[in-house]
């Protein structure tokens, strides 16, 4: 059974523009800039008739896949997809002290500390369990060939880890803006990255 998952971050907000922390409990629109990079990965991969569409619980995630939706594809949402909880930080913007916060934070993890995380907020192993069930889920249904994957850009590299078995401590090998795209392929076994960090659809556009 082959499936191939395209999975994207999320268009602009005026959080990720003000540098102001979202994470999971943060439920913030796309901008203007956000609506046209979802129109510009909407127009590009269009002709790629997904089957199924899942996205995180979040708005964000919504608006940037809506240009399917109008198509009749199915969504589902699911909350193994939502951003990591970044706690105490989320709502505020990125000063100093908070950049200093998430400096250290992203060291220790980087270290393999995968079990510490900001005061309210969510370790990457917490994270990586509910990525785990979503992941089972969504690899279910054998007859959706071609599904597209919306989410975040912290859970993203966390989910690639897990899709080819790499230490979630290496996590920030995986770079990312917003809608942009890996293609991934599920083979029935294991999963193989075919396409990193694609933002052809881009082109022209300003992006984060």
């Amino acid at each position: 059974m082959e499936k191939l998952l395209y999975i994207i971050r999320h268009g602009q907000t005026d959080f990720n523009l003000k540098g102001i922390v979202q994470g999971r409990g943060v439920d913030s629109p796309l901008n203007e800039m956000g609506r046209k990079q979802a129109e510009a990965f909407y127009a590009h991969y269009k002709a790629e008739r997904f089957n199924k569409i899942y996205t995180s619980t979040l708005l964000r995630t919504h608006q940037t896949v809506a240009p399917f939706l109008k198509e009749g594809i199915p969504m589902e949402q699911l909350d193994g997809l939502d951003e990591i909880g970044w706690g105490m930080y989320e709502g505020k913007e990125q000063t100093p002290e908070i950049m200093e916060g998430f400096t250290d934070l992203i060291m220790r993890w980087r270290d393999g500390e995968l079990d510490v995380c900001v005061e309210g907020g969510e370790t990457p192993n917490q994270l990586a369990a509910r990525q785990r069930r979503a992941l089972s889920h969504i690899i279910a249904t054998p007859e959706e060939k071609k599904v597209l994957v919306c989410m975040h850009g912290r859970a993203m590299r966390v989910f690639l880890c897990l899709l080819i078995n790499r230490d979630i401590a290496l996590m920030d090998d995986f770079p990312h803006t917003n809608t942009a795209l890996y293609k991934v392929l599920y083979d029935g076994r294991g999963f193989a990255i075919e396409d990193a960090y694609n933002i052809q659809h881009l082109d022209g556009l300003l992006t984060e």
